[in-house]
């Protein structure tokens, strides 16, 4: 599963971008998590810059609230929903699998309960694309403890739970945002940061001392393959996040995800290769052209710039990859200030304008 090509050399279970008509070129977005503790603020703000026809809001995580409010507790409190026995709990070091949902996961149902009625709230009756946010298959593995203390990486058969688990999750998250938001067209993001990581196996031990085997890609692959497939079929589209210097484009590309999120910003021209076969199997690269955290922000003309080079070096005219290209930070704000993150989202709808007039100019002028 993952590896079966169509004619065209797409991934079986990918759409071409150019049938995604609601997603408009060089449309801006942001990652995911946001800074404060209040939701209405933050989805305030996310429709307010990206709630037009050419942006993408993006369900805000507020990490500033508790653990339970970002990536993996919030994954984990929609995990307990189906796999009681897949429930979590905090621990000094982060998160270990509990007997039962306790305490934590009603904490992280709560707060994405109110999340999502802020977001229903916010954006309702809206027609355009939105996203939300899911730890994938090997972030939760490399995350959690099992009960006797090393992490779920280390066993291939809680790996192989934890993928199923979130399978069905992540179908039943669909419907769930579906109902809140019956006219939008829905983006799942699978995030994960340490996916290079799990395949190096730089991943240390619970006693520090050793680290836990490299993951076999084939593997690694299959999984995120299961979990964006169950995706798929439940009606959302679907993109893979990883901010990782260099990150596995390759075997990304290999999944039938929808687009691919990268940092531009850290980006190599050795993987050109991979960005451009992605481009022509007729999918979407997620540019992160904006720092996530307080920087002296660039021009708009700075800001599109290494966007405009990879197009050059791949043989794209300026159209050609707006219509291909996402615009988005590098990663989530949660470490930004409130001023910098508006100005940073002001900087993305700007330079998202830029490259738009550009798509309709070559488009007019031929």
């Amino acid at each position: 599963m993952g590896k079966d090509l169509q004619n065209d050399g797409q991934p079986s279970g990918a759409v071409p971008f150019s049938s995604l008509d609601r997603l408009a070129p060089a449309a801006a977005t942001v990652i995911g998590s946001m800074p404060g503790t209040s939701v209405r603020d933050a989805v305030s703000l996310i429709a307010g810059e990206l709630g037009g026809s050419d942006g993408v809001p993006h369900l805000p995580e507020l990490p500033a609230r508790g653990p339970g409010s970002y990536m993996v507790g919030r994954t984990g409190g929609l995990l307990a929903g189906i796999a009681p026995d897949l429930a979590l709990e905090t621990t000094p070091d982060g998160w270990r699998f509990a007997d039962a949902p306790g305490r934590d996961m009603r904490r992280a149902a709560s707060w994405l309960g109110e999340d999502l009625d802020a977001w229903e709230e916010m954006l309702e009756g809206f027609d355009g694309v939105v996203a939300a946010s899911l730890a994938g298959p090997w972030t939760l593995a490399a995350s959690i403890e099992l009960h006797f203390g090393e992490r779920a990486l280390k066993d291939a058969g809680a790996c192989r739970d934890l993928t199923a688990a979130l399978a069905q999750a992540a179908t039943d998250y669909v419907a769930q945002l579906r109902r809140r938001l019956p006219r939008a067209q829905h983006w799942i993001w699978l995030d994960e940061p340490v996916l290079n990581a799990v395949l190096l196996g730089s991943i240390p031990t619970q006693s520090g001392r050793g680290r836990i085997a490299a993951i076999e890609p084939h593997i690694v692959e299959t999984a995120i393959t299961d979990v964006l497939e169950a995706i798929s079929s439940a009606g959302a589209r679907t993109a893979v996040h990883c901010c990782a210097t260099r990150p596995p484009l390759g075997l990304l590309r290999r999944t039938p995800a929808d687009a691919l999120s990268i940092d531009l910003l850290t980006y190599s021209a050795r993987d050109d290769d991979e960005i451009g076969e992605l481009i022509e199997s007729g999918r979407r690269l997620v540019a992160g052209l904006v720092p996530g955290t307080d920087r002296e922000l660039s021009g708009d003309i700075d800001t599109v710039e290494p966007l405009r080079q990879l197009g050059r070096r791949l043989g794209f005219d300026e159209g050609r990859m707006a219509s291909a290209t996402v615009i988005s930070p590098t990663c989530g704000f949660a470490g930004a200030s409130p001023g910098y993150v508006r100005s940073a989202l002001v900087r993305l709808t700007s330079s998202s304008r830029i490259l738009r007039d550009e798509e309709g100019e070559v488009g007019h002028g031929s």
